[in-house]
């Protein structure tokens, strides 16, 4: 007897919570899970008292489910998400959905997409961010793939979906093929960022203020008043006035070694890819890598010397606020950088993405949730059209505020011997952008003196030209490509 409004395959904490919060919207769901003894702890416990139904095998799944069928699947990305697809295939018919939930690769989707389109089944590859809670009470999803799809998933995705201000759910359809995998894998890539940007304002005041625990939690509690007001400055204040069993602040005592699990390290190889200067991003994967580099940086802090330690003299109050301001301006940057790539992308790939839109489901649930993207969804409002973040008002009068501020911080930190990949790289980006003439002239003349690899002039852009540099080259050039 069909009486499921959809189906979600593998029950790990995020398939769990998703159930349990799409119950809560009314939607009767149906559970399986590969093991099939978790379906029955499942129900038996967490799900006990819901409309939930279980399933102890694929075929009873899908009998249980209503027209057109909808199945989640929530598994581990790669094969696992084609050795289920393939299972289903021929247990569905022309018209059923299948959506992919987990953290795909948005190639992976895109394939997907051209498959299933082939078997007459639709198929759509949404991100899902905000953690288990966010899951539970309310995520940020992002589905793309076969737009036919969307008005049959249209009434759950955005009833469980986070509200934001008037109630706006944050979740919207993205666009064609993978580009919802896309836009989540930037959103994991910008989630590095902001992570990293954070941890050098932390060390900033730690290492040239000299600020206790207490004092740094109490100065993000009140930057979380300010524009920087998201989820992650919140924790921040949190972690840093956490203290551990033995009353000791417990940070201190956290091992320096960050993991990843990839998803920042697509978002910089797609910018290398499609030339895109995604270089926050970038670097905040790589400070990772070094900071895994443990054992080695132990040596070297033993051999190697830098500046002679002493103490700030400035105004230890002003400082505080000039670290605010190169927080929120280096903010701004990666943010506009994550918004080249996905323009890129779509120009790529001919997806029509709708950037407000994106900015819109970041809003909230997610790990990125900000009151600063309310800003970005107002910048495209104003023109969809915009070429970069930064030639809005809004964000140019900000940068404009606090480049003072910025290029103090930076300064301050890079005498005092200071790491700060990513407030060095986004102020780097900022001069670069914004800098008529860049020195590429000399790099074009000297890829043409060794290898003839040609040039244009200013006064005839389109026209490549080859000069005999010594006199005793010849005048064949090499065919062009881009570099």
């Amino acid at each position: 007897m069909a009486q499921a409004d959809i189906a979600l395959i593998g029950l790990a904490v995020m398939g769990q919570n998703l159930i349990l919060n799409m119950n809560d919207h009314g939607f009767v769901v149906c559970a399986f899970n590969r093991t099939v003894s978790k379906v029955r702890d499942f129900l038996a416990n967490e799900a006990k008292g819901t409309k939930v139904i279980g399933a102890q095998s694929l075929e009873e799944m899908v009998s249980k489910l209503k027209k057109p069928r909808r199945v989640i699947l929530l598994v581990k990305a790669g094969q696992a998400v084609d050795d289920f697809i393939q299972k289903l295939v021929p247990l569905l018919d022309s018209g059923d959905i299948i959506i992919d939930g987990g953290n795909s690769e948005y190639r992976d989707t895109t394939r997907r997409c051209k498959d299933l389109k082939a078997k007459g089944l639709l198929f759509v590859g949404s991100g899902v961010s905000g953690g288990e809670d966010g899951a539970r009470h309310g995520p940020s999803l992002m589905p793309g793939g076969h737009k036919e799809a969307w008005p049959h998933i249209k009434a759950i995705f955005q009833g469980i979906a986070a509200k934001v201000g008037s109630g706006e759910p944050c979740c919207d359809w993205v666009g064609e093929e993978g580009s919802g995998h896309f836009v989540k894998m930037v959103h994991n890539g910008i989630e590095y960022g902001d992570m990293q940007l954070i941890c050098e304002a932390y060390q900033l005041m730690r290492d040239v203020l000299g600020m206790e625990h207490d004092a740094m939690a109490k100065a993000f509690e009140e930057w979380n008043k300010t524009e920087l007001d998201s989820f992650l400055i919140e924790i921040t204040a949190d972690i840093l006035k956490f203290r551990d069993a033995d009353g000791q602040h417990l940070l201190p005592k956290i091992r320096d070694s960050a993991g990843q699990k990839g998803t920042g390290k697509w978002t910089a190889i797609s910018a290398l890819e499609y030339g895109v200067p995604v270089t926050l991003i970038g670097e905040a994967v790589f400070a990772r890598c070094l900071s895994s580099l443990k054992d080695e940086r132990v040596q070297a802090s033993r051999k190697l010397k830098g500046p002679q330690k002493r103490p700030f003299e400035g105004d230890k109050k002003s400082f505080l606020e000039d670290i605010r301001k190169a927080l929120y301006a280096s903010k701004i940057i990666s943010y506009a950088q994550g918004f080249m790539l996905l323009r890129q992308a779509a120009t790529e790939f001919k997806w029509s993405l709708n950037y407000g839109g994106i900015a819109l489901m970041w809003r909230g649930g997610c790990i990125i949730r900000s009151a600063f993207l309310g800003k970005i969804k107002d910048a495209f409002d104003r023109n969809p059209e915009l070429q970069n973040l930064l030639l809005d008002d809004f964000f140019k009068t900000a940068m404009e505020d606090c480049q003072e501020s910025w290029r103090r911080t930076v300064s301050t930190g890079v005498q005092m011997g200071i790491p700060m990949p990513c407030f060095t790289t986004a102020l780097s980006f900022y001069d670069g952008y914004r800098h008529e003439m860049l020195p590429a002239n000399l790099i074009q003349a000297q890829r043409d003196y060794f290898g003839a690899h040609t040039y244009e002039l200013l006064a005839r852009p389109g026209q490549f030209i080859h000069t005999n540099w010594t006199g005793h080259g010849g005048n064949v050039s090499s065919s062009s490509y881009n570099a």
